[in-house]
């Protein structure tokens, strides 16, 4: 599990095709710090695990590598990538930790795109105190959303602002801006997307059709 509280701006090194899956190697000093083979580390908001053994994580400073499977690719915007492209990085959350964000699993529910963004409130130098970015939301995901809830978009764990049937709004601060990658995102470029969990939970227990009954039928 994640939080969606961004602790680094990493950069992909190299990617290498092999078959219908992709190895992705990314620099991130702050996150392979104390990585072990086999952590969770989220890029861009997709839970992946970390290849390299021990004692390659000591001797290459500061990258990592992860196999990035079909299904990944498919469902993600992580396939656009490429040498040289900055990513959101967040290692998984310690147990007892502050939840600073909301809890995010890691895994893309649908890819959406940047369709705007307009500048907030101007501070006294003439800078935005917050730019309003506006996303697509496909519309399988769009019950899942409203307004003041949580999504997260790139990994980032942010505040739904307006929630329409095929688009929301987020405003982002400038710490927002200047820490993650929605501060250099180009309109028409994709983002990945992750909804509340929670909230398919209640949707699920809302819907008792889909439960069992005692006699191992369905209600």
């Amino acid at each position: 599990m994640f939080t969606g509280i961004i602790e680094e701006l990493g950069e992909v090194v190299s990617i290498e095709e092999i078959g219908e899956s992709s190895r992705i190697r990314l620099r991130g000093p702050l996150v392979t710090a104390d990585a072990r083979h086999g952590d969770s580390i989220a890029v861009n908001g997709v839970c992946l695990t970390v290849l390299d053994d021990n004692e390659q994580l000591a001797a290459r400073s500061g990258e990592f590598s992860a196999d990035v499977m079909r299904e990944t690719l498919r469902r993600s915007s992580l396939g656009v990538l490429r040498p040289g492209s900055r990513v959101n990085l967040e290692r998984a959350m310690a147990l007892g930790a502050r939840l600073g964000g909301h809890l995010v699993q890691g895994h893309v529910d649908a890819t959406g795109t940047l369709l705007s963004r307009a500048p907030g409130d101007l501070d006294a130098d003439g800078n935005p105190r917050w730019e309003v970015l506006r996303f697509s939301l496909p519309q399988p995901i769009s019950r899942y959303l409203v307004e003041k809830g949580s999504i997260t978009v790139d990994g980032v764990s942010l505040t739904v602002v307006e929630a329409a049937l095929d688009s929301f709004t987020v405003s982002l601060i400038p710490a927002t801006l200047a820490l993650t990658t929605l501060g250099a995102k180009q309109v028409g470029e994709p983002v990945n997307l992750e909804v509340d969990v929670l909230a398919k939970y209640v949707e699920r227990l809302l819907d008792t059709r889909a439960l069992p009954d005692t006699l191992g039928g369905t209600k």
